[in-house]
């Protein structure tokens, strides 16, 4: 009897020799065929949902000068069709909404689509800061004006526009909030631009987002308590100019905390010689290096905008059309490269929920094991891969076009996957 039981333990254990290699063969086919399989073509993903770069200098201060000249159409088309090239999103146009500037608005809207640009309305009312020397109005007919702008123009407007229907209120209107003390009456008007302008876009049937109404940071500080910006949608948008990206960078994190919303760059630039001082375009190109890297990596920025493409100090091309080093810079941020691929166990087995991070973004993988995720453009990225019950890797990507293959290490090895770890070994050397 013993001896029988030694013979069939025998039997087993070649048994499991034999299967070994079979079920080694079996995972890998299988796993080659599940990740080929889900290698399908994905879109790029963007390092923040909204990117833009904005137009006031020639969208709003020459909407009188330049409304009846047909020919300024090719001045339009190559400031927006440069503005697409950098991967943006989004272009910012800032034509009042007065019935006067109609057409020109429609001729900016109308190029923004020909490039497959959402848009992101950053007008206003001429009255509210008597802009072109229109006369004052309230906010009362603010609202009314807005309301009625969205539901007689649904052809201008499509899904995943943007529509801010007051930026920087505190400079028009009754006033600065700061100063005049009008706190809540600042507040409700915020929450009722955001209620009549999402009430009119869903009767119009588009899905355009319309919280994004924009302060100077300082006001935001004192506005955006964490009642007023959830009633916004838990977002607040800042135009923001100060001294440093470091600044930038920490005001942003700070409004978040303080909020408890996300937040969004309604306008920043550099050089604003009062506050930056003078900047060689060099010297631009670092600044928004360093500004866009350290909100790539701060959670919660719903959205990024340049201000300005063409004119001033802060313009991102020259005169001429020709474009300064920021270009590049941007564009390396606004049309990310995408690191792609499989997390595994030793078995080749999908490890799905595991982390995958680069300094500027994280993914958790799918049940397939899949993940994806965006990185500036510069090409060489580490990447750290987590999971539990698993052996961390840390890897230095060269190339982010070449989807990966990361096998993580059980921090625990039984005597199966020992053994499966030697026929693999041996399979690579047999069939290379």
């Amino acid at each position: 009897m013993l001896l029988r039981n030694k013979q069939l333990s025998r039997a087993k254990y070649f048994a499991l020799l034999g299967f070994v290699p079979f079920l080694f063969l079996v995972v890998f086919f299988v796993r080659a065929a599940t990740a080929s399989a889900g290698s399908s073509s994905s879109s790029a993903a963007h390092l923040w949902p909204v990117t833009s770069v904005d137009t006031m200098k020639y969208s709003r201060d020459l909407a009188r000068a330049k409304l009846h000249d047909s020919s300024f159409d090719a001045v339009i088309d190559a400031q927006v069709k440069a503005i697409a090239a950098t991967g943006a999103t989004h272009v910012a146009i800032d034509t009042p909404y007065d019935d006067e500037f109609s057409p020109y608005l429609e001729r900016w809207v109308a190029a923004a689509r020909k490039y497959h640009l959402s848009v992101w309305y950053r007008g206003n009312w001429s009255g509210w800061e008597s802009w072109f020397n229109y006369p004052k109005i309230t906010r009362g007919e603010h609202l009314v004006k807005t309301e009625n702008f969205i539901l007689k123009n649904s052809i201008l407007f499509e899904d995943g526009d943007v529509f801010t229907p007051c930026p920087e209120c505190e400079n028009g209107g009754p006033g600065d909030p700061r100063f005049t003390g009008d706190v809540d009456g600042f507040r409700q008007f915020l929450k009722d631009e955001y209620w009549v302008t999402s009430q009119a876009f869903q009767k119009i049937g588009k899905k355009v987002v319309s919280n994004y109404i924009s302060m100077n940071g300082d006001v935001a500080r004192l506005i955006m308590d964490k009642t007023t910006t959830a009633a916004l949608g838990g977002v607040v948008t800042i135009d923001h100019y100060v001294a440093s990206p470091g600044e930038l960078v920490s005001d942003a994190a700070d409004i978040a905390v303080r909020s408890g919303g996300r937040v969004a760059i309604g306008e920043f630039g550099v050089p604003i010689p009062d506050i930056q001082g003078q900047m060689t375009e060099s010297e631009q190109a670092r600044w928004l290096s360093d500004a866009l890297g350290g909100l790539a990596k701060t959670p919660g920025i719903a959205a990024v905008n340049y201000w300005t493409s063409f004119s001033g100090t802060t313009s991102l091309w020259r005169d001429d059309g020709t474009p300064k080093p920021a270009v590049e810079t941007l564009t390396s941020f606004y049309k990310p490269a995408v690191i792609s691929g499989y997390v595994t166990d030793s078995l080749n087995q999908p490890i799905p929920k595991a982390s995958v991070k680069t300094k500027y973004s994280e993914a958790t993988t799918t049940t397939e094991g899949y993940f994806q995720l965006s990185v500036p453009q510069p090409t060489s990225q580490t990447l750290l891969v987590q999971a539990p019950g698993y052996k961390s890797q840390d890897l230095v990507i060269m190339n982010p076009s070449e989807e990966l293959q990361i096998a993580l290490q059980s921090q625990r090895q039984g005597v199966f996957l020992k053994i499966y770890e030697f026929f693999r070994s041996l399979f690579r050397k047999i069939f290379g």
